[in-house]
Protein backbone atom coordinates (compact mmCIF):
# COMPACT_ATOMS: atom_id res chain seq x y z
CA UNK A 1 0.00 0.00 0.00
CA UNK A 2 1.16 3.36 -0.87
CA UNK A 3 2.08 5.21 2.78
CA UNK A 4 1.95 8.67 1.01
CA UNK A 5 -1.68 7.93 0.70
CA UNK A 6 -2.10 8.38 4.82
CA UNK A 7 -4.12 11.22 6.66
CA UNK A 8 -2.50 14.50 5.95
CA UNK A 9 -1.19 16.30 8.49
CA UNK A 10 -4.12 19.08 9.86
CA UNK A 11 -1.81 20.58 12.78
CA UNK A 12 1.24 22.12 12.92
CA UNK A 13 2.10 24.97 15.78
CA UNK A 14 5.66 26.29 15.81
CA UNK A 15 7.08 28.27 18.16
CA UNK A 16 8.41 31.47 16.30
CA UNK A 17 11.43 31.51 19.09
CA UNK A 18 12.33 27.83 17.12
CA UNK A 19 15.64 28.17 14.59
CA UNK A 20 13.69 28.00 11.44
CA UNK A 21 16.87 25.28 10.22
CA UNK A 22 16.35 22.95 13.27
CA UNK A 23 12.70 22.99 12.41
CA UNK A 24 13.39 21.71 9.08
CA UNK A 25 15.91 19.06 10.20
CA UNK A 26 13.13 17.64 12.18
CA UNK A 27 10.47 17.50 9.97
CA UNK A 28 13.09 15.97 7.29
CA UNK A 29 13.86 12.95 10.24
CA UNK A 30 9.84 12.31 10.84
CA UNK A 31 9.66 11.70 6.69
CA UNK A 32 12.36 9.70 7.19
CA UNK A 33 10.65 7.75 9.74
CA UNK A 34 7.61 7.29 7.59
CA UNK A 35 9.26 6.59 4.59
CA UNK A 36 11.77 3.85 6.20
CA UNK A 37 9.81 2.21 8.42
CA UNK A 38 6.40 2.53 6.64
CA UNK A 39 4.63 3.88 9.48
CA UNK A 40 1.75 6.76 9.81
CA UNK A 41 3.15 9.28 11.78
CA UNK A 42 -0.79 10.58 13.38
CA UNK A 43 1.07 12.93 16.12
CA UNK A 44 4.76 14.62 16.14
CA UNK A 45 5.10 17.13 19.23
CA UNK A 46 8.05 19.01 21.39
CA UNK A 47 8.38 17.87 24.56
CA UNK A 48 10.75 19.06 26.94
CA UNK A 49 11.66 22.36 28.65
CA UNK A 50 10.49 24.33 25.04
CA UNK A 51 6.97 22.91 25.40
CA UNK A 52 6.99 22.77 29.20
CA UNK A 53 7.71 26.83 28.56
CA UNK A 54 10.94 27.67 30.51
CA UNK A 55 13.28 27.00 27.31
CA UNK A 56 17.11 27.87 28.27
CA UNK A 57 19.21 29.28 25.33
CA UNK A 58 20.65 26.09 24.83
CA UNK A 59 17.79 23.85 25.19
CA UNK A 60 17.91 20.82 23.08
CA UNK A 61 14.92 20.16 20.66
CA UNK A 62 13.29 17.04 22.42
CA UNK A 63 10.68 15.58 19.57
CA UNK A 64 8.64 12.97 20.35
CA UNK A 65 6.10 10.97 18.56
CA UNK A 66 3.45 8.17 18.12
CA UNK A 67 3.50 6.19 15.03
CA UNK A 68 0.91 3.61 14.07
CA UNK A 69 2.00 0.59 12.04
CA UNK A 70 -0.13 -1.33 9.06
CA UNK A 71 -2.33 -3.67 10.19
CA UNK A 72 -0.41 -6.67 8.89
CA UNK A 73 2.37 -5.54 11.58
CA UNK A 74 -0.18 -6.12 14.30
CA UNK A 75 -1.22 -9.73 13.36
CA UNK A 76 2.43 -11.69 13.72
CA UNK A 77 3.38 -13.99 16.96
CA UNK A 78 6.32 -11.74 16.36
CA UNK A 79 5.19 -7.88 17.10
CA UNK A 80 8.40 -5.36 15.76
CA UNK A 81 10.06 -2.97 18.89
CA UNK A 82 7.26 -0.67 20.22
CA UNK A 83 9.84 2.47 20.07
CA UNK A 84 11.63 4.08 17.35
CA UNK A 85 14.62 5.84 18.47
CA UNK A 86 17.01 8.14 16.20
CA UNK A 87 20.55 8.99 17.08
CA UNK A 88 20.83 11.86 18.87
CA UNK A 89 22.98 14.58 17.04
CA UNK A 90 23.62 17.96 18.61
CA UNK A 91 20.62 19.26 19.79
CA UNK A 92 18.19 17.06 18.22
CA UNK A 93 16.77 13.92 19.87
CA UNK A 94 13.92 12.38 18.02
CA UNK A 95 11.83 9.38 19.16
CA UNK A 96 8.78 8.25 19.44
CA UNK A 97 6.52 5.11 20.69
CA UNK A 98 4.00 2.65 19.17
CA UNK A 99 0.35 3.22 19.41
CA UNK A 100 0.13 0.20 21.58
CA UNK A 101 2.80 1.16 24.18
CA UNK A 102 1.13 5.26 23.86
CA UNK A 103 -1.84 3.39 24.99
CA UNK A 104 -0.75 0.98 27.72
CA UNK A 105 1.23 3.89 29.47
CA UNK A 106 -1.67 5.68 29.43
CA UNK A 107 -3.11 2.86 31.29
CA UNK A 108 -0.96 2.63 33.99
CA UNK A 109 -0.42 6.18 34.91
CA UNK A 110 2.24 7.48 33.06
CA UNK A 111 1.64 11.24 31.90
CA UNK A 112 4.14 11.62 29.36
CA UNK A 113 1.49 10.26 26.79
CA UNK A 114 -0.81 13.11 28.42
CA UNK A 115 1.88 16.09 27.63
CA UNK A 116 2.29 14.98 24.43
CA UNK A 117 -1.04 15.60 23.70
CA UNK A 118 -1.51 18.90 24.88
CA UNK A 119 2.00 20.22 24.04
CA UNK A 120 1.48 23.37 22.47
CA UNK A 121 4.04 22.91 19.71
CA UNK A 122 3.22 20.67 17.49
CA UNK A 123 5.14 19.08 14.33
CA UNK A 124 2.60 17.45 12.72
CA UNK A 125 -0.59 15.78 13.84
CA UNK A 126 -3.41 14.23 12.38
CA UNK A 127 -6.62 16.41 14.35
CA UNK A 128 -9.05 13.69 14.53
CA UNK A 129 -6.25 11.35 16.41
CA UNK A 130 -5.34 13.92 18.89
CA UNK A 131 -9.17 14.61 19.62
CA UNK A 132 -9.92 11.24 19.79
CA UNK A 133 -6.69 10.76 22.29
CA UNK A 134 -7.59 13.63 24.40
CA UNK A 135 -10.89 11.93 24.64
CA UNK A 136 -9.75 8.55 26.03
CA UNK A 137 -7.28 10.06 27.89
CA UNK A 138 -9.91 12.12 30.03
CA UNK A 139 -12.47 8.95 30.29
CA UNK A 140 -9.70 6.72 31.77
CA UNK A 141 -6.83 8.24 33.35
CA UNK A 142 -6.04 7.28 36.86
CA UNK A 143 -5.80 10.37 39.21
CA UNK A 144 -3.87 7.98 41.54
CA UNK A 145 -1.65 6.65 39.10
CA UNK A 146 -0.31 9.91 37.59
CA UNK A 147 -0.25 11.71 40.73
CA UNK A 148 1.96 8.42 41.79
CA UNK A 149 3.78 9.37 38.17
CA UNK A 150 4.54 13.60 39.45
CA UNK A 151 5.45 12.29 43.03
CA UNK A 152 7.82 9.60 41.75
CA UNK A 153 9.36 12.22 39.01
CA UNK A 154 9.92 14.83 41.55
CA UNK A 155 11.49 13.13 44.15
CA UNK A 156 13.51 11.54 41.38
CA UNK A 157 14.55 14.98 39.97
CA UNK A 158 14.87 16.51 43.68
CA UNK A 159 17.69 13.75 44.43
CA UNK A 160 19.78 13.88 41.59
CA UNK A 161 19.76 17.71 41.77
CA UNK A 162 20.89 17.65 45.42
CA UNK A 163 23.34 14.61 44.81
CA UNK A 164 26.27 16.99 45.06
CA UNK A 165 25.62 18.87 48.54
CA UNK A 166 22.86 21.34 49.33
CA UNK A 167 23.39 23.64 46.38
CA UNK A 168 21.02 23.35 43.89
CA UNK A 169 22.30 23.83 39.70
CA UNK A 170 19.45 26.25 39.04
CA UNK A 171 18.33 25.70 36.18
CA UNK A 172 17.41 22.15 37.46
CA UNK A 173 14.76 23.50 39.91
CA UNK A 174 11.94 23.32 37.30
CA UNK A 175 12.40 19.64 37.33
CA UNK A 176 11.29 19.02 40.59
CA UNK A 177 9.75 22.38 40.94
CA UNK A 178 6.84 21.41 37.81
CA UNK A 179 5.64 17.79 39.16
CA UNK A 180 5.35 19.56 43.13
CA UNK A 181 3.22 22.17 40.93
CA UNK A 182 1.99 19.39 39.35
CA UNK A 183 0.78 17.33 42.32
CA UNK A 184 -0.58 20.78 44.18
CA UNK A 185 -2.66 21.20 41.05
CA UNK A 186 -4.33 18.04 41.62
CA UNK A 187 -4.85 18.69 45.00
CA UNK A 188 -6.90 21.92 43.81
CA UNK A 189 -8.87 19.91 41.07
CA UNK A 190 -10.37 16.95 42.64
CA UNK A 191 -12.32 15.90 39.95
CA UNK A 192 -9.60 16.51 37.24
CA UNK A 193 -6.40 14.21 36.16
CA UNK A 194 -5.28 16.43 33.75
CA UNK A 195 -2.83 18.76 34.54
CA UNK A 196 -1.64 21.65 32.49
CA UNK A 197 1.76 21.26 30.42
CA UNK A 198 2.89 24.80 30.40
CA UNK A 199 4.31 25.50 33.11
CA UNK A 200 3.35 29.16 33.57
CA UNK A 201 -0.62 28.08 33.05
CA UNK A 202 0.18 25.42 35.27
CA UNK A 203 1.44 27.70 38.33
CA UNK A 204 -1.36 29.95 37.48
CA UNK A 205 -4.01 27.32 38.07
CA UNK A 206 -2.31 26.26 41.45
CA UNK A 207 -2.37 29.38 43.34
CA UNK A 208 1.09 28.64 44.58
CA UNK A 209 2.17 31.47 47.81
CA UNK A 210 2.96 33.98 46.43
CA UNK A 211 7.23 34.48 47.18
CA UNK A 212 6.89 30.86 45.76
CA UNK A 213 5.34 32.49 42.77
CA UNK A 214 8.07 35.44 42.77
CA UNK A 215 10.93 32.93 42.92
CA UNK A 216 9.61 31.10 40.76
CA UNK A 217 8.99 33.96 37.76
CA UNK A 218 12.25 35.57 38.55
CA UNK A 219 14.21 32.23 37.97
CA UNK A 220 12.35 31.71 34.64
CA UNK A 221 12.88 35.07 33.28
CA UNK A 222 16.87 34.55 34.06
CA UNK A 223 16.76 31.18 32.17
CA UNK A 224 15.34 32.40 29.50
CA UNK A 225 18.29 34.82 28.98
CA UNK A 226 21.41 32.77 30.13
CA UNK A 227 23.09 29.71 29.31
CA UNK A 228 24.45 28.68 32.67
CA UNK A 229 22.75 30.19 36.38
CA UNK A 230 24.76 28.39 38.19
CA UNK A 231 24.56 26.83 41.85
CA UNK A 232 23.06 28.29 44.83
CA UNK A 233 20.81 26.98 47.75
CA UNK A 234 17.68 26.43 47.07
CA UNK A 235 15.41 29.19 48.26
CA UNK A 236 13.30 28.18 51.38
CA UNK A 237 10.26 29.27 49.90
CA UNK A 238 10.61 26.57 47.11
CA UNK A 239 11.73 24.02 49.47
CA UNK A 240 8.60 24.16 51.82
CA UNK A 241 6.39 24.50 48.88
CA UNK A 242 8.03 21.69 47.37
CA UNK A 243 7.90 19.64 50.62
CA UNK A 244 4.50 19.81 51.50
CA UNK A 245 3.14 18.94 47.79
CA UNK A 246 5.54 15.80 48.12
CA UNK A 247 4.24 14.93 51.53
CA UNK A 248 0.63 15.12 50.26
CA UNK A 249 1.26 13.35 47.30
CA UNK A 250 2.72 10.18 49.09
CA UNK A 251 -0.01 10.46 51.75
CA UNK A 252 -2.67 10.93 48.87
CA UNK A 253 -1.08 8.02 45.74
CA UNK A 254 1.68 6.06 46.94
CA UNK A 255 -0.89 3.82 48.49
CA UNK A 256 -0.78 0.42 46.97
CA UNK A 257 -1.40 -0.27 43.50
CA UNK A 258 -3.52 1.33 40.97
CA UNK A 259 -5.74 -0.95 39.25
CA UNK A 260 -6.78 -0.78 35.45
CA UNK A 261 -10.59 -1.40 34.92
CA UNK A 262 -12.57 -3.34 32.40
CA UNK A 263 -14.32 -0.60 31.37
CA UNK A 264 -10.85 1.16 30.95
CA UNK A 265 -9.05 -1.83 29.33
CA UNK A 266 -12.40 -2.23 26.66
CA UNK A 267 -12.26 1.51 25.75
CA UNK A 268 -8.59 1.57 25.46
CA UNK A 269 -8.45 -1.37 22.99
CA UNK A 270 -11.62 -0.08 21.01
CA UNK A 271 -9.19 3.39 20.33
CA UNK A 272 -6.53 1.01 19.28
CA UNK A 273 -8.35 -1.32 17.12
CA UNK A 274 -10.04 2.13 15.23
CA UNK A 275 -7.50 3.77 14.94
CA UNK A 276 -4.91 1.05 13.48
CA UNK A 277 -8.04 0.66 10.62
CA UNK A 278 -8.69 3.97 10.18
CA UNK A 279 -4.86 4.64 9.19
CA UNK A 280 -4.09 0.90 7.79
CA UNK A 281 -7.09 1.72 5.22
CA UNK A 282 -5.49 5.33 4.43
CA UNK A 283 -2.64 3.85 3.08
Amino acid sequence: MNHANAPASDIRSIAASMAPETVASIDARLDAVRAEQGVALPLAVESGSRAWGYPSLDSDYDCRFVYVRPLDAYLTPWPPRDVIEMPIEGDLDVNGWDLGKAVKLLLKGNAVILEWLTSPIVYRGDAQFRDDFLALAVRVASRAAIGRHYLRLGERQKMLAFADGEDVPQKKIFYFLRPAAALRWLRLHPDEAIAPMNFSELMDDCAPPGEVRAVSDDLLARKAVTRELGRATLPAALARFVEEEFAWGRATFDTGLVRITDEARAAAEAFFRETVRRFDLAR
